[in-house]
């Protein structure tokens, strides 16, 4: 079958697996080979991870937020943004970004190019969408324009390197600006999701990632966890993360156009310098919702056994479930 974002969707749509329930536990940034910090499997397991949040979705709270866990967030800054394609009607606002990334000095939105074909599979094409989706009032950097590097994963699951965009061993910081969401494939996509397959180069990385059989359900989050760890071990404690509880729609802004509409409200919005912490807290606030009008979203994470996001995750320590969630109103 040949490979495009239409067959790649209806494959994805059919693989849903049953989910896993059970304990979670937060990656934190705790690690760092090149700095000389503590590895990721080294993490005190008690260890309370803060998770900020608030309610308002603005540029000034939005700003605070950032405030709040940047402190280690230095020198050349890749901001990772899922940018969408064509007229997604749910990527994040524009503007608040915007916002953000006049406040992060030597920064620029990072991206990478699609391995399912389309209008973002080459860089060319990709640039188009970018203009045509309003990403224009800061450099984007498209990591893997001139190839991919291998980042090695320790102990992973399946994988022992991930190819990333080459560009990525160019920055000395990443903030992950995530758009929080379903996903035909993983169930949710997260904070994980928006390193593990946004920084993994379109042709090489994220064909290692989704396998030559397009594994889905726990293996698939497993590999997720993998190319996270890579991410989070080359980074150590120079990496934050704050998720957007906003257009929750059971689609990812790489359906575009066609992406369903919300059925829950907006939430708010969570940073953490915990990667796993901030998706257990976004997953919570999902599950947490007063109304039937969250279990759309529930079935969509469960049914592709999306919750092994976390645990893998955890069980690669690279942070804690345990988290304290700190409202800035």
């Amino acid at each position: 079958m040949k490979l495009t974002r239409r067959n790649f969707i209806k494959f994805a749509g059919l693989a849903g697996l049953v989910g896993l329930t059970g304990t979670f536990t937060a990656c934190s940034n705790n690690s760092s080979t090149a700095t000389g910090v503590a590895e990721a499997d080294e993490l005190p397991p008690e260890e309370k991870a803060k998770v900020y949040f608030s309610k308002n979705i603005d540029a000034e709270h939005l700003i605070a937020l950032y405030k709040k866990i940047n402190s280690d967030i230095t020198g050349k800054v890749g901001i990772k943004v899922h940018t969408g394609e064509h007229n997604a009607p749910n990527i994040l606002p524009r503007k608040l970004v915007q916002a953000l990334q006049a406040q992060i000095p030597n920064s620029a939105i990072i991206e990478t190019n699609t391995l399912y074909g389309g209008a973002r599979s080459t860089t060319e094409r990709h640039r188009k969408i970018l203009k045509a989706n309003g990403w224009t009032f800061c450099p984007v950097d498209i990591l893997d324009e001139e190839g991919d590097v291998n980042f090695p994963v320790k102990k992973g699951f399946h994988l022992h390197a991930v190819a990333m965009g080459s560009h990525l061993k160019n920055y000395n910081s990443i903030l992950v600006l995530t758009h929080f969401k379903g996903h035909s494939m993983g169930g949710f996509g997260g904070s994980l999701k928006n390193i593990a397959i946004g920084c993994a180069s379109g042709k090489v990385g994220k064909a290692q990632i989704h396998g030559e059989d397009w594994i889905t359900g726990e293996v698939l989050m497993e590999r997720l966890a993998d190319s996270g760890k890579a991410i989070c071990s080359h980074f150590g404690r120079n990496i934050a993360y704050i998720n957007f509880l906003n257009r929750l729609s059971v689609d990812c802004d790489c359906i575009g156009a066609g992406a369903s509409a919300p059925e829950l409200p907006d939430l708010g919005i969570l940073a953490s310098t915990d990667i796993v912490a901030i998706d257990k807290a976004s997953v919570d606030m999902i599950y947490n919702f007063p109304d039937e009008r969250k279990y759309s979203l529930i079935t969509r994470i469960e049914s592709r056994g999306g919750l092994r996001q976390i645990s893998a995750m955890e069980q690669h320590q690279m942070g804690t479930t345990n988290y304290e969630l700190i409202e800035i109103d």
